[in-house]
């Protein structure tokens, strides 16, 4: 059942919403959600949920980047999760602000916090359900029952939603900007010809990129860093009348970063037809190998479970023109 189809059987109230403050019937919508939205790239920070600091690092020059997307079509980020939020003085307080004068069933949870006592007096925090984004749309583990749960210092056993490194290391990942590949086309895109191998290589400094997803707060300190490396480039000539219609080339770690130059490789694109007046869609992706470690150091021991690899792609139109002397 998705998250949207439980709000409208009606769910607690949170901070901030309305139509519990004033007693209308309205729907309780979930908690609110902290933040700046997913970010990263040269922007090199931001902020998901209520706590959780976004920052990336970029060894590399190439100042165009887009959203990493999976190599794995059915990777999915969490939706949503719990994270530390109030002391049991200030989830009280929490409580008797923004349920006064609710109606059910907001009612009924406010009491039932109460008849907790709202654990005053024990050592731990009240940990609160945040999302993603604000699509709740999708389907998220929580029930409307427990936005809050209760969490001691020796937890006998984790809630499965609670964060973890792992889950951070889930949300870095999704929030990773990758460069988009810095190509060089030799003859340039305008110009290429028929029958001549087109010469792939790349501009400036091409290096790895970490995103390093982290929380300290009310003395929950844990963070994860996943790193992509680049490690193969795959072109396609966008139109069959190619041989071959794709090469992949291997990159090379080198001073400056990441490198290739397909001048000597076996493999380079050769257009067999003129895209007359039109042009065709040459597409570049570069493949990442992504790892990550439970710390803020991008090269602390690499984590399981792995991280499927990252793409990024970059598509130009290119013009093919016949040669005249060529012999046909």
């Amino acid at each position: 059942m998705s998250l949207v189809i439980a709000l409208g059987a009606g769910t607690p109230a949170f901070a901030g919403d309305p139509s519990y403050g004033d007693g209308d019937e309205g729907e309780a919508q979930p908690p609110p959600v902290h933040s700046g939205g997913d970010s990263g790239g040269n922007s090199g920070s931001g902020n998901i949920g209520a706590h959780i600091r976004i920052n990336q690092k970029t060894t590399g020059s190439s100042a165009s980047t887009a959203t990493a997307t999976s190599s794995n079509v059915n990777w999915k980020p969490p939706v949503c999760w719990y994270e530390p939020m109030y002391t049991p003085d200030e989830y009280e307080d929490f409580i008797k602000s923004s349920y006064k004068g609710a109606q059910e069933p907001a009612a009924s949870y406010a009491k039932k916090r109460a008849d907790e006592d709202y654990h005053e007096g024990d050592k731990g925090l009240w940990w609160q359900v945040q999302f993603r984004n604000d699509d709740y749309a999708d389907a998220c583990p929580v029930t409307p029952a427990n936005w809050e749960i209760w969490v001691p210092p020796a937890q006998p056993k984790a809630d499965p939603n609670q964060l973890t490194p792992e889950i951070l290391s889930e949300l870095a990942y999704n929030s990773t900007k990758l460069p988009k590949p810095p190509v060089v086309l030799n003859p340039s895109p305008d110009r290429l010809k028929v029958n001549l191998g087109t010469r792939v290589k790349f501009e400036g400094n091409f290096d790895r990129v970490w995103t390093t997803a982290s929380i300290d707060y009310k003395g929950v300190e844990m963070a994860a860093t996943t790193v992509a490396t680049p490690v193969a480039l795959r072109v396609d000539a966008g139109t069959s009348d190619a041989d071959p219609q794709t090469c992949t080339y291997d990159l090379v770690r080198g001073d400056s970063g990441y490198t290739v130059d397909s001048k000597d490789a076996a493999c380079n694109v050769t257009y067999l037809r003129s895209s007359g007046t039109g042009t065709y869609p040459f597409k570049a992706s570069i493949t990442w190998k992504v790892t990550w470690t439970d710390s803020a150091d991008p090269d602390g021991p690499a984590r399981q479970p792995g991280l499927p690899d990252g793409l990024s792609t970059y598509e130009q139109n290119v013009t093919v023109k016949e040669i005249q002397a060529v012999n046909r």
